[in-house]
């Protein structure tokens, strides 16, 4: 099976809400809600993806810097085996806008279930439920 990297990041805003961007319809899983970020392309970093995914997907800049390891989700779907960091980012410059048609909202961590997620997606919100 397949392994895919997909790189993941929790934007943390001055209140303490979690950024959670919906999947445009067309794509797989379109409609629920995940944490911005993509996949990992041959010689990049999980760092440098978000990067580039962040200022791709959200307009927005980062540097790898306000990038902190939180934790990861490992989950096998049908066709493949998804491994996903996920970093937790509370400076950037710019205002997060949706570039690729997805809708942006801003959640407080103790309402991240009332979302439908990914299966990857759900083993993180207690994580990071408990670390804000």
């Amino acid at each position: 099976m397949k392994v895919l990297l997909v790189s993941a990041v929790a934007l943390i805003d001055v209140d303490g809400r979690v950024l959670l961007a919906q999947r445009p319809e067309g794509k797989s899983m379109a409609g629920l809600w995940e944490f911005p970020g993509g996949k990992v392309e041959p010689g990049e970093t999980p760092e440098a993806a978000l990067i580039r995914e962040l200022k791709e997907e959200l307009g927005i800049d980062t540097w790898a810097s306000c990038l902190a390891p939180l934790t990861f989700a490992s989950h096998g779907y049908d066709d493949f085996h998804l491994l996903m960091p996920l970093f937790a980012c509370r400076k950037w410059e710019g205002i997060p806008h949706g570039h690729e048609g997805q809708t942006l909202k801003w959640v407080r961590a103790k309402d991240l279930r009332d979302y439908p997620m990914p299966p990857a997606d759900i083993p993180l919100i207690p994580i990071l439920r408990d670390w804000l």
